[in-house]
C-alpha cells in the first residue's frame, strides 16, 4: 500500500512537471499574460494614493475644484491603463494557451501515428479522441487563467504588505497575517476538487469512448431493432456524467467561498483597527494617524484579497487540468514531448532503397495485443528481388500479421529487412513508398469512387485514374453506376459489395510504384473467372518493373500461379513445396 501510495505521488509529481513544463510553448503572449497583472498592480497602488490624498484633503474642506482636476484627470487615466492592461492580459493569455494546446494536439497525433496500429486497435477510438480534445481543452482554463493569476496571488499580497508597511506597520502585518491562511484552506479544498475532477475526466472519457461505439455500430443497432434501448443508456450515460460535474462544481463554490469568508475577515480587521485607532481606542503608532494614511489602508485592505479571489476563482481549473493530464497519461500510457516547433523531422536517414527489393527475416517473433498468445515463433523468410510467393494456412495463423509486421505496421521481435535495409533504420515517407500493404479489409472514405483511388496519388491524371480502375476491373461494374467513377459512396464504401471495395483498394495500389507488395486475400468475393482476371493484372503489374509480391491466400488457384507457397502451422513458417532456397534455385535455372 505503501510503495503504491508514493508510485501515485511520483507520477503526480512528474505529471506537474510535464504540464508545467508546457509554459515555454505559450512563448510571447503567456509571458505577457504573466507580467501585465503585476504592471496593474503596480498602477493599483498610485490610484490608492491618489484618491486617499484626494479623499482626505476633501473630507477636511482643503480642497478647491481648481485643485481637483490635476488629481482626477490622473484617476481616470489610471483606471483607463488598468483597464487596458486586464483586457491585454486576458487576450495574451487565450492566445498563449491556444499556441500550447496546438502544439500539445500536434505532439499527440505524432505519438498516435507513430504507435502501430495493432496499439490503437486495442484501444477504444472514443476515448482516445476524447484526450485529443477534450481533454487537451481542459488545458486552457490553467494557462489562460489560473497560471496568471498564481503569480499576481503570489506576489502581488507580499508587494501591497511592504508598500503599505511604512504607513502602518499594523495593518501590513494583518495583510501578512491573513493572506496565507487563503492558500492554505484552498489547497485543502483543493485535493477533492482534483478527485472530483479526475473522476469527471475518466467519466468524459468512458462517455466518449462508448458514444463513438454506438455511433459507428448504429447500423447493426437499427437492422437488430436495439436504437431506441441504446439511445435510453445514453442519455443514462450523458446523466451520470452532468451529475459529476455538478459535483465539481460544488467543490469549486465550496473553495469560493472559503475564499471570500478569509477576506472579509481580513478586510473587516483592517477597517477596525483604522476605526478604533481614529476614536483613540488602540494606539500603537509612534505617529499621529491622518487621514490619508487611515484612507489609503482601507482602500488597499480589499486590493491585498483581489488576486487571492482571483486565484480562488480559478484553482478549479488547475485541478481540472491535472485530472486532464493523468488521463491523457493514461490513455497513451506516456506524456509525449512537445516539440518548440510544429515540423517534425524523421530521425531515420533517407536510404538508397533497392528496386527490385528483397525480403530478409530472421527470428520474426509476433504475439497478439499484450502478449497473450505467440502468432508466429522465431520464423526465418529469405525472398529473392522480384519473387512471388504465396502465404497459405488456416484462418486466425498469423498470415495478416505477418505482412502488417513486414509494412512496419505491428510490433514484432527479431529482425526484418527490406531492400537491403533494416526496416527500423528506413525513413517512414520512404517506406510507405517503397511497400503497398493491401490488408484483407481495406478501408474507402465517404467520397467518389475517383477520390478514394486518388488517395494513393493525389495529383494523378485522369487517364493513370482510368488505366488503373481497369486493371483492377473496377470498370466493369462502375459503368453501370449513374456517375460511373464520380459515384459517391458511404465510409467503409457503404454502397458497395466486398469483393468491390477490394477492387477499388486493388486500383488504389495501381497509382503507386511500390517496390514490394503486399497483399492480403486480393481476390476474395470474387468468383473464379473475376479472380483468374484479377490475379493476371496483378502479376502483370508485378512483373513489369520486377517487384517483389507476397500473397496471403486461401485459394489454391492462387498459390499455383506464384513462384514459391509457405504455409504457417502451429506459429511456425514453412516452405509448401520444398526448402525456400532450393524453389528459388530451381525458378533461377529454369528463367536461365
Amino acid at each position: 500500500m505503501k510503495a503504491d501510495t508514493e508510485k501515485a505521488r511520483d507520477t503526480a509529481r512528474t505529471e506537474g512537471r510535464w504540464m508545467n513544463g508546457l509554459r515555454r510553448h505559450g512563448g510571447a503572449p503567456l509571458a505577457g499574460a504573466l507580467a501585465l497583472p503585476l504592471v496593474s498592480g503596480g498602477l493599483l497602488v498610485w490610484q490608492a494614493s491618489i484618491l486617499a490624498g484626494l479623499l482626505g484633503t476633501a473630507a477636511t474642506g482643503g480642497l478647491d475644484s481648481g485643485e481637483a482636476f490635476g488629481p482626477l484627470a490622473g484617476l481616470a487615466a489610471l483606471f483607463a491603463a488598468r483597464a487596458a492592461l486586464a483586457y491585454g492580459a486576458e487576450r495574451a493569455g487565450a492566445a498563449g494557451a491556444e499556441r500550447i494546446k496546438a502544439r500539445l494536439r500536434l505532439a499527440l497525433f505524432d505519438a498516435l501515428a507513430a504507435r502501430q496500429p495493432d496499439w490503437a486497435a486495442s484501444r477504444t477510438s472514443g476515448a482516445l479522441a476524447s484526450a485529443l480534445l477534450e481533454q487537451v481543452e481542459a488545458l486552457d482554463g490553467f494557462f489562460a487563467r489560473f497560471l496568471p493569476a498564481m503569480i499576481a496571488a503570489t506576489l502581488l499580497p507580499l508587494a501591497f504588505a511592504v508598500l503599505v508597511f511604512p504607513v502602518d506597520w499594523v495593518v501590513a502585518l494583518l495583510f501578512l497575517a491573513t493572506a496565507p491562511l487563503i492558500p492554505l484552506f484552498m489547497a485543502l479544498v483543493g485535493w477533492g476538487a482534483q478527485a472530483a475532477g479526475e473522476a469527471q475526466a475518466d467519466a468524459l472519457s468512458r462517455l466518449s469512448a462508448f458514444f463513438g461505439d454506438r455511433l459507428r455500430g448504429l447500423s447493426t443497432l437499427v437492422l437488430f431493432g436495439r436504437a431506441e434501448a441504446e439511445a435510453e443508456r445514453m442519455a443514462e450515460a450523458s446523466e451520470a456524467w452532468r451529475r459529476r460535474t455538478l459535483r465539481v462544481l460544488r467543490i469549486a463554490f465550496l473553495s469560493s467561498a472559503v475564499l471570500e469568508f478569509f477576506a472579509a475577515l481580513g478586510v473587516a480587521g483592517v477597517a477596525l483597527y483604522v476605526g478604533l485607532s481614529f476614536l483613540g481606542f488602540v494606539d500603537l503608532r509612534l505617529s499621529p494617524f491622518t487621514l490619508e494614511a487611515g484612507l489609503f489602508c482601507l482602500l488597499m485592505a480589499p486590493e491585498v484579497y483581489q488576486p487571492l479571489r482571483q486565484l480562488a476563482a480559478h484553482y478549479h481549473d488547475r485541478a481540472g487540468a491535472k485530472a486532464a493530464v493523468a488521463e491523457i497519461a493514461r490513455q497513451f500510457e506516456t506524456l509525449p514531448a512537445v516539440a518548440s516547433s510544429p515540423a517534425v523531422v524523421s530521425s531515420r536517414p533517407f536510404l538508397a532503397f533497392a528496386k527490385p527489393a528483397g525480403i530478409e527475416v530472421s527470428a520474426l517473433t509476433l504475439r497478439t495485443p499484450g502478449g497473450a498468445r505467440t502468432i508466429l515463433n522465431g520464423a526465418d523468410l529469405l525472398i529473392a528481388p522480384g519473387c512471388h510467393v504465396a502465404l497459405l494456412g488456416e484462418s486466425g495463423c498469423g498470415k495478416s500479421s505477418l505482412l502488417e509486421a513486414l509494412a512496419g505496421l505491428r510490433a514484432a521481435e527479431g529482425s526484418i529487412g527490406l531492400g537491403g535495409h533494416a526496416l527500423g533504420r528506413i525513413d517512414e515517407a520512404q517506406l510507405r513508398e517503397a511497400v503497398a500493404l493491401l490488408p484483407q479489409r481495406p478501408h474507402l472514405f465517404a467520397g467518389t469512387i475517383a477520390e478514394n483511388i486518388r488517395l494513393a496519388d493525389p495529383l494523378a491524371s485522369d487517364a493513370a485514374l482510368i488505366e488503373a480502375a481497369e486493371r483492377a476491373r473496377v470498370l466493369d461494374f462502375a459503368l453501370d453506376l449513374p456517375d460511373a467513377l464520380e459515384t459517391r459512396i458511404g465510409e467503409g464504401g457503404f454502397g458497395l459489395s466486398g469483393g468491390e471495395r477490394h477492387r477499388v483498394a486493388l486500383a488504389r495500389l495501381y497509382l503507386r510504384r511500390p517496390a514490394i507488395l503486399l497483399l492480403d486475400e486480393p481476390t476474395a468475393h470474387l468468383d473464379p473467372q473475376t479472380e483468374a482476371e484479377v490475379l493476371d493484372d496483378i502479376l502483370r503489374f508485378a512483373r513489369s518493373e520486377g517487384r517483389t509480391l507476397l500473397v496471403a491466400t486461401h485459394s489454391a488457384a492462387v498459390a499455383a500461379r506464384m513462384d514459391l507457397t509457405l504455409r504457417i502451422e502451429n506459429g511456425r513458417l514453412l516452405p509448401a513445396g520444398g526448402p525456400l532456397h532450393a524453389r528459388i534455385a530451381a525458378r533461377r535455372e529454369d528463367a536461365a
